[in-house]
């Protein structure tokens, strides 16, 4: 059976590094006005897909949280003179597709257009004015606000969100990753669109932009359209380096009463940003111990064998600084002291004995053949570059990431688990109903 599965790692492998050896160089150059391009050339499809990145997450809400997430959300809704009507049929017209998000890092627009000249150009154009001419029609920005404040009244009912805001609250304290990027009802119902409008002006500007451009089109088309949208920006400068986030000294725990016969519970510590030493080896860790589904040590330890959660699992989430390393489960009410016993056993046995490696070369087997899929199309790949550009990681993250999974070791994983997770240093956060009386945990 090792045999067996080391064989089928090595076919593995082969077969990616054709495939890796088959994808198109990331090039990668700079606008006169100072906007980062990551380029790849793929001209399997007449397709193009452009993403323009900005440092303007809700890391940079400041006192006004959720003024990022608006300032986003607007950009579609007028520009140059242009209803969002207009501008959805626009391009809806031409075939193209506009997106935008922001997360706590970072906010991003993208374009994805056919390039055949008469469809492409003025999509292009379209998309300039989006990008470049946003009016934030008062009209528009108190619509999303409304939006905003019912779905944070929304989430005031769910456990899960609960659960969460309370996570990053108690995790982050002062620090800009502390807050929702949604806001509060009170920091939103404070906002105007005079306040959307100077954060575009401070952060949706050259200096402060990464593109991303995978398609159908050659380096010298790339450059013109990268040139086109990105310096077509005020030049601005680069938003400030965030905040050290502090490691936790001591654990912390919070329980949140609410009405419900299921509780929902969160334990998780800073973990790694990205570009991180400790990246691949906690990981492939982390696939092991909690992120590979059913499969995983903890869904076998608190699902499997004891019956006390249908869903229990762990992931880091890396960021520009620490992001969360995240645990949680829902079981019932009178069954959580127990789950979260036994998730914390879980955690604390594979730090001191670490992975065996039978249990490595099946984590290796299934990230190394399902990384192919995350790669198969232009869209994805402009996720990829946008991730690779904005936080700086080398331009053969892609083709060397394969290799950089099959060098962990279990030795490897154990070092890094037992420096980087202490589970008597972590915050937990549950929410559910209290127990009466009579209930047991047993």
């Amino acid at each position: 059976m090792m045999r067996s599965s080391h064989l089928f790692l090595i076919l593995i492998v082969l077969i990616w590094s054709t495939a890796a050896r088959a994808l198109p160089e990331i090039q990668s150059w700079m606008t006169k006005k100072g906007a980062k391009v990551l380029f790849v050339e793929a001209h399997e499809l007449p397709m193009v897909d452009i993403r323009l990145i900005f440092d303007a997450g809700s890391a940079r809400d400041g006192e006004q949280s959720g003024v990022a997430s608006l300032t986003n959300a607007l950009l579609g809704q007028g520009a140059s003179g242009l209803n969002a009507d207009e501008i959805a049929q626009g391009f809806e017209q031409k075939g193209a597709k506009l997106g935008s998000g922001s997360e706590r890092d970072m906010a991003w627009l993208s374009l994805r257009s056919l390039t055949d000249s008469k469809l492409l150009q003025p999509s292009l154009e379209l998309f300039g004015k989006v990008l470049v001419e946003p009016d934030f029609p008062k009209a528009d920005f108190k619509r999303e606000q409304q939006r905003t404040l019912i779905g944070l009244e929304y989430q005031k009912q769910k456990p899960k969100s609960i659960g969460s805001k309370a996570f990053y609250h108690d995790l982050y304290g002062d620090h800009p990753y502390s807050s929702d990027p949604s806001g509060t009802s009170e920091t939103v119902k404070a906002l105007s669109a005079k306040d959307l409008r100077e954060f575009y002006r401070q952060y949706y500007v050259a200096r402060n932009a990464t593109v991303a451009i995978v398609g159908d089109v050659s380096r010298k088309q790339a450059q013109a359209l990268a040139a086109s949208l990105a310096d077509a920006l005020a030049e601005g400068g680069k938003a400030p380096a965030l905040p050290d986030v502090a490691q936790l000294g001591a654990g912390k725990q919070e329980f949140i009463e609410h009405p419900s016969t299921q509780s929902h519970v969160l334990m998780g510590a800073p973990g790694i940003r990205r570009g991180d030493p400790d990246y691949f080896q906690l990981y492939v860790g982390n696939h092991i111990l909690g992120g590979s589904g059913l499969v995983s040590r903890i869904s076998k330890e608190i699902r499997e064998k004891r019956g006390l959660s249908y869903s229990a699992y762990s992931y880091f989430v890396p960021m520009r600084r620490e992001g969360p390393y995240l645990l949680g489960f829902q079981t019932r009410n009178d069954q959580r002291e127990e789950t979260l016993s036994v998730l914390r056993d879980t955690v604390q046995t594979f730090i001191d004995k670490g992975p065996a490696e039978k249990e490595l070369e099946s984590a290796k087997n299934n990230i190394i053949g399902g990384f192919p899929l995350r790669v198969s199309s232009n869209g994805k790949i402009a996720e990829y570059l946008a991730v690779i550009g904005f936080y700086d990681l080398p331009l053969d993250y892609l083709t060397r990431f394969t290799g950089n999974i099959q060098a962990v070791t279990v030795e490897q994983i154990q070092d890094a688990y037992k420096r980087r997770v202490h589970p008597d240093r972590m915050v937990t956060i549950t929410v559910g109903g209290a127990l009466k009386p009579d209930d047991s945990d047993s």
